[in-house]
């Protein structure tokens, strides 16, 4: 029978995210991980002279006895290259077991629930984002209480992001030749350098968050196998991750690279057709406890027009009700999100301007912006340079910075959290002025 465990990860020696996740990914099939919580940045503990940790908990199903679950943890971080140390000291890679259904057990070799994790705040801090309302079968308390109770101190998150403060900038990354506004970075004489260059850019200019996509998703565009997609993007994602200090996203909606991304340091997934393309994904997502962002698609390439100056719009394609439609397929998206273990927290929405809709319908979208934030979760909005701004003015999309900035500041205050740009420099100040006229009206004011 399957047996319901929670585990705790930590590491603090060499890539320690990639440790985690590399850790993770060894659990199956004996462990099959059905969520993860947020990754902790801690202080150290017991012994101080050493570098932080970072701690994440997760929450799995096995079919292994708990002695046997043991072995297979241990054999993990023997294979990822831990070796013998003091109590306390600095560990590549350390797996624990915390709770094993609601057994309580005593054995020389082990102990369940774990002895000591509820005096320990590196613990109960991702444990309380994972299962808040376990019970713990001793001390008959929840996790949030036990939580509370140990406070946060030397506890803090890992490369995550607040909305609602201020309006967040991704930068795009076209890891492409074919990028419908002629910024594909696979045209340079050398693409990773290029890349590199203007990643760090970005960042000196405002960028929050750098999106790499392998995969031209312009009307009328071709798609690439995932062994392109991973050649084109994991050398960036390597060269980036050790560092910037800027999330780095993956656009992909294929499982496999987004794995392979996130092993190799990645932080989000960006998924432009919402769990539909490929519903492993979702599994992904849960299995390392990090942000997806679900697009709405209805990209169809016999509704896609193309003009050589103005590239290509989406015509004839039909609602009954656009943002009702809209909504119920975000939502529909959603649902296949929890299902694969995805937490809410976890989950970002984006209308998908562009994306299967006619220029006034991507117009109307973002008018009324504000119905979609009412579904809860944080907002991207896309509009850089795209084509309903040159049809809407009769620019080529190099020309089109004025228009990505009107747009940009209507969905600011509809309620945007996120706004995904080429132009980075020019739209983060757009951005931090229409935030300071929003803010001047009051927080009662902002939809946000």
């Amino acid at each position: 029978m399957k047996h319901r465990v929670i585990l705790a990860l930590g590491s603090n020696l060499g890539n320690r995210v990639g440790n985690l996740r590399r850790a993770i990914q060894r659990l199956a099939p004996q462990v099959d991980v059905l969520s993860a919580s947020p990754v902790y940045e801690t202080d150290p503990w017991g012994y101080v002279d050493q570098p932080a940790f970072l701690n994440q908990c997760l929450l799995a199903e096995t079919n292994l006895p708990p002695l046997e679950l043991l072995d297979h943890l241990k054999g993990i971080e023997a294979a990822l290259g831990r070796t013998p140390g003091f109590r306390f000291g600095p560990r590549l890679i350390d797996l624990d077991i915390l709770f094993y259904d609601h057994l309580v057990l005593d054995d020389p070799a082990l102990q369940i629930p774990h002895p000591q994790l509820h005096q320990r705040a590196f613990v109960l801090a991702p444990l309380r984002d994972l299962a808040p309302d376990y019970t713990h079968p001793v001390l008959g308390q929840s996790v949030a209480q036990l939580a509370s109770a140990v406070g946060e101190s030397g506890v803090r998150p890992y490369r995550r992001l607040h909305f609602g403060a201020q309006t967040l900038i991704m930068g795009i990354l076209n890891l492409t030749p074919d990028s419908f506004s002629g910024d594909g970075l696979l045209q340079a004489a050398d693409p990773l350098e290029a890349a590199l260059q203007q990643a760090r850019a970005f960042v000196e200019a405002g960028a929050h968050i750098l999106d790499l996509g392998g995969e031209s998703t312009r009307p009328g565009s071709q798609p690439v196998s995932a062994e392109d997609e991973l050649a084109r993007v994991l050398p960036v994602v390597r060269a980036l991750a050790g560092e910037i200090s800027a999330v780095i996203s993956v656009d992909t909606y294929k499982a496999r690279v987004a794995e392979e991304a996130l092993l190799a340091g990645a932080d989000w997934i960006n998924d432009v057709w919402g769990l539909r393309a490929d519903p492993a994904l979702g599994k992904v997502a849960a299995r390392y406890g990090v942000p997806i962002v679900l697009m709405h698609n209805r990209s169809q390439p016999a509704h896609a027009e193309l003009q050589e100056r103005l590239g290509g719009r989406y015509v004839g394609m039909h609602y009954e009700d656009l943002l009702g439609e809209v909504k119920a397929e975000l939502m529909e998206s959603v649902a296949l999100a929890r299902e694969a273990g995805v937490r809410d927290e976890q989950i970002i929405l984006d209308p998908g301007i562009g994306f299967g809709k006619t220029v006034e319908q991507n117009l109307e979208l973002i008018n009324r912006l504000d119905e979609i934030r009412a579904l809860g979760f944080p907002l991207l909005l896309g509009v850089s340079r795209k084509s309903f701004i040159g049809y809407t003015l009769n620019l080529p999309p190099a020309e089109r910075l004025p228009g990505t900035a009107a747009a940009c500041v209507v969905g600011i205050l509809r309620g945007a959290d996120i706004l995904r740009v080429h132009d980075v420099a020019f739209i983060a100040q757009v951005a931090r002025m229409t935030d300071a006229i929003r803010r001047a009206r009051g927080a009662e004011n902002v939809v946000k």
